[in-house]
């Protein structure tokens, strides 16, 4: 029997369940609501337009009208959901200064995430930004357009922090990176992290370590850090880190878990079955550890909403848990990672014991050989693999995409040792480096046995 189903929030998880949806289900009626102009975006782009390695604004965008008619779906973007009664399945939406209710036989939550910008001192909006949205690019944009700045400072040294630095760095500003840690990229380990550290400093980044940002002076063009120094800079990008969206399942009353999300089951259904959530808003489970993962990531995204969809269609798959492989650029290095790093597996007291192999991305002899660095966290004694983190400038992603299968496949630090992988000069090396760190970790269990 045909269904009503409601998808609050659009981007890659509310677009993505629509679509999946359709493709299982010719039926039922289809509404996503979509507060903003754009009904989907890759916000991983938005620091490569900024920096115009992207040339087109269009080119990140997912035109609506086109999206509605592919797959029967009826979009109300600029459109904000601001109630949901479970009791008669209704839900209160706001399209300009009217208020209209619609009903629903399921809801779909995929309200996603915002920066998170805490109460800052003399903070003024108009040169310092965030970066989640389309109109928080266009407003960088602009700035940077009309007011030509020179330099610019960047709260944060995680995914948007660094892919900033590079990109400002390419329209010739000067650049600083304060951040509260000891190293940048808290997914990585300190040892790890000084390689990416090295390499900013190279290309002229300013790292400001174990510091924060206390207030702005001088209208927002000086900062006032926990250091007692102050830094001047023209503009400054706040990338400190996101929040999930979970308001409106809070006033639902849905259940919202330890990491601050909303708490799903394995086939993503809320405290109330009827409702599903998904994406940078969901709570799901670690896919090593039982413990909570709230992880805002486009694989784990995808994936929900093909859970989701089959659920609906009574093809149930159950969704396996967050395993977090990442992948970044900054500058000339990859920086690549998968499942947990040593602070992680300390702080949840899982016993773990880690290698580190440093190699060549291919035959040394080759032209274009690169460095590139391997650090692998296993348990002891079966040599379960916990989590792994590879730098270099060629060759991270293709091995660490080889671990991220290994760990799903339950192979072990020995089996990588038994991987016959393709090899050619220019490619790799007769052992390959994933060989190599397979044979270091398994020697390292043998003399503890």
């Amino acid at each position: 029997m045909p269904k009503k189903i409601l998808i609050v929030g659009g981007v890659g998880g509310g677009s993505t369940v629509a679509s999946q949806i359709r493709r299982l289900d010719q039926d039922s009626k289809i509404i996503l609501f979509e507060k903003g102009e754009h009904i989907a975006f890759s916000n991983c782009g938005m620091p490569y337009f900024i920096g115009k390695t992207v040339k087109e604004r269009e080119d990140l965008l997912r035109d609506a009208d086109s999206f509605a008619k592919k797959y029967q779906v009826e979009v109300r973007i600029n459109t904000k959901v601001t109630d949901i009664d479970r009791t008669t399945k209704h839900v209160t939406y706001e399209t300009g200064a009217e208020t209209h209710q619609e009903s629903y036989d399921t809801l779909i939550l995929s309200p996603g995430a915002s920066a998170f910008v805490p109460e800052i001192k003399g903070r003024n909006e108009n040169n310092s930004f965030t970066l989640r949205t389309i109109p928080d690019m266009d407003r960088i944009n602009a700035f940077i357009k009309d007011k030509k700045p020179r330099s610019c400072a960047i709260v944060g040294g995680g995914f948007v922090g660094l892919e900033m630095a590079e990109n400002v760095k390419k329209l010739n500003m000067d650049c600083a990176i304060i951040d509260r840690s000891e190293h940048v990229m808290k997914l990585v380990d300190k040892d790890m992290a000084a390689i990416i550290q090295e390499h900013l400093e190279a290309k002229g980044v300013n790292l400001l370590l174990k510091n924060s940002l206390d207030a702005f002076t001088d209208n927002g063009e000086t900062l006032q850090l926990s250091d007692n120094k102050s830094l001047q800079a023209d503009m400054t990008i706040l990338a400190i880190g996101i929040k999930p969206n979970t308001k409106l399942a809070d006033q639902a009353g849905l259940t919202i878990g330890k990491t601050g999300a909303i708490v799903v089951n394995e086939y993503m259904q809320t405290s109330d079955p009827d409702i599903y959530a998904l994406g940078d808003a969901a709570e799901t489970a670690d896919y090593l550890i039982d413990t909570p993962s709230n992880v805002a990531l486009a694989w784990p995204a995808h994936r929900q909403a093909y859970i989701i969809a089959n659920h609906l269609a009574d093809t149930a798959a159950p969704y396996a848990g967050t395993l977090g492989s990442s992948i970044l650029k900054v500058f000339d290095l990859t920086v690549a990672m998968t499942g947990h790093n040593s602070a992680s597996l300390t702080e949840k007291g899982i016993p773990f014991q880690e290698v580190r192999h440093d190699a060549l991305s291919n035959a040394g002899y080759f032209p274009g050989a690169e460095k590139i660095s391997i650090k692998l966290l296993f348990k002891p004694g079966d040599g379960k693999i916990l989590g792994a983190q590879i730098i270099g400038e060629k060759g991270a992603d293709k091995r660490l995409a080889v671990i991220a299968t290994a760990i799903k496949g339950n192979l072990s630090v020995a089996d990588l040792a038994e991987l016959e992988l393709a090899y050619a000069p220019p490619y790799s090396s007769p052992k390959d480096p994933l060989n190599i760190i397979g044979y270091k970790a398994e020697s390292m269990i043998e003399k503890q046995s």
